[in-house]
């Protein structure tokens, strides 16, 4: 019984493997910006319940994203966080209020075309004064299919951070909006309880991750990091808009 509750009934096999996931995926986003929460996602995807995706995911999101936050708290641009946080608990209130889920695959597709669109052509003026704009839209779409760290990736990028200023602020927002969805699914009756232990070790692993994924951002010049950060947005957009495409046409 309790060692079924140690790894949520996944197994060791499994769960080990959730946990170095989470250390690999966290590495990933804290090295190059983005694309670790995205590639955990579609990791748990195939081994959680459904019912379990989206809110694990969170919570995991939310400490391996608080701890780079903490860890670069100094490169950190506070300008845009009010806004951020006002805009994404209306979008998470929203997004939870919705009784008929929204058809994800067009969601996927059209946020895939968004941040393709944000790297392909010159941002608008709007996008660098919208940041309860970014906030709400994102926050709202997270409750449906998760991984909106991309769409919020697009978003700061549109600022011209330094790359430490970009990954500090990105993780900071992404902080703000993976607590509200984790309040906002603990008031719509998860039961977190059941998968805490897993979550705590993958929260563990996914700071270490972190860590070693800073001394790469460190070393890496900005022409790099800019090219790294560009190519990953461009895959995951790609990749978004390839499933929801399936996930239409097999609907």
């Amino acid at each position: 019984m309790i060692e079924g509750a140690l790894h949520a009934g996944l197994g060791w096999a499994v769960a080990g493997g959730l946990v170095g996931a989470s250390f690999g995926t966290s590495f990933i986003t804290a090295a190059f910006g983005i694309g670790g929460g995205g590639v955990l996602l579609a990791i748990l995807a195939s081994l959680l319940p459904p019912v379990a995706l989206i809110p694990v995911h969170g919570l995991v999101q939310l400490g391996s994203n608080a701890g780079r936050a903490v860890i670069m708290f100094r490169h950190r641009d506070l300008g845009v966080l009010v806004p951020f946080a006002g805009g994404s608990l209306v979008g998470v209130a929203l997004g939870g209020s919705v009784v008929v889920q929204l058809p994800p695959d067009i969601l996927r597709i059209g946020v895939g075309l968004f941040i393709l669109w944000s790297v392909l052509a010159a941002p608008p003026a709007f996008m660098r004064r919208s940041a309860a704009l970014a906030g709400g839209f994102s926050s709202f779409l997270t409750m449906f299919f998760g991984g909106t760290g991309p769409f919020v990736a697009a978003y700061v990028k549109t600022m011209g951070f330094a790359r430490m200023t970009h990954v500090a602020t990105h993780a900071l927002l992404m902080t703000v909006q993976h607590l509200l969805k984790t309040v906002a699914f603990g008031f719509l009756g998860f039961a977190f309880s059941l998968w805490m232990p897993l979550i705590a070790a993958m929260i563990v692993s996914g700071f270490l991750g972190t860590v070693a994924g800073r001394q790469v951002l460190v070393r890496i010049d900005e022409k790099r990091f800019k090219i790294a950060l560009n190519a990953i947005l461009i895959v995951l957009a790609l990749r978004l808009i390839w499933a929801g495409g399936q996930g239409v046409i097999q609907g």
